[in-house]
């Protein structure tokens, strides 16, 4: 499965490995591995890839750069997929809704977690005490900012970029 993704600052990333350690029971994610989902796109392939790849760069023509924000912790207490709970960082950024949007036009929405059920976050824990995530979630922790001015390729089956595009000033 290949998915466009945020790239996060180190700082962004640095957060999240931090507060991960408050949940030791959870599977969480190595430094360096943490984005922010825009959307998937599906394949499976090597020759799937290009193809999407290239799919994608066209819906992607003019899009400009947009800010993003963590604005704290949050819980999906029952994830559609995968273990719960799911404690992330909650990010705001109208430019990311629309660019998520445009793309659900482009590829068909993943049920319950794309179009109207799209929550942009960055994962930090997966699985694990339920009463470790809620009381994770009641922390308040500063906001981070920054321009999203790049997107990746991601691959999750190798839980690795694959390429990256630039967003044009």
């Amino acid at each position: 499965m290949y998915s466009l993704n945020v790239p996060v600052p180190s700082s962004v990333a640095a957060l999240a490995s931090r507060l991960a350690t408050d949940l030791p029971t959870a599977h969480t994610r190595d430094r360096g591995r943490h984005t922010l989902g825009v959307k998937r796109l599906g394949g499976d392939g090597p020759g799937e890839y290009a193809r999407l790849e290239a799919r994608t760069r066209e819906a992607l023509a003019g899009t400009a750069p947009f800010d993003a924000r963590i604005t704290g912790i949050e819980v999906f207490e029952e994830a559609p997929v995968g273990s719960s709970p799911v404690v992330y960082l909650a990010v705001e950024s109208p430019g990311l809704r629309a660019l998520h949007e445009d793309l659900c036009t482009v590829f068909d929405p993943v049920d319950d977690i794309e179009g109207e059920g799209y929550s942009p976050h960055v994962t930090i824990a997966r699985g694990g005490d339920p009463a470790a995530a809620q009381q994770l979630q009641a922390r308040e922790i500063d906001p981070i900012e920054w321009t999203v001015d790049e997107l990746i390729f991601w691959d999750s089956e190798r839980i690795e970029p694959v390429s990256g595009v630039s967003l044009p000033a």
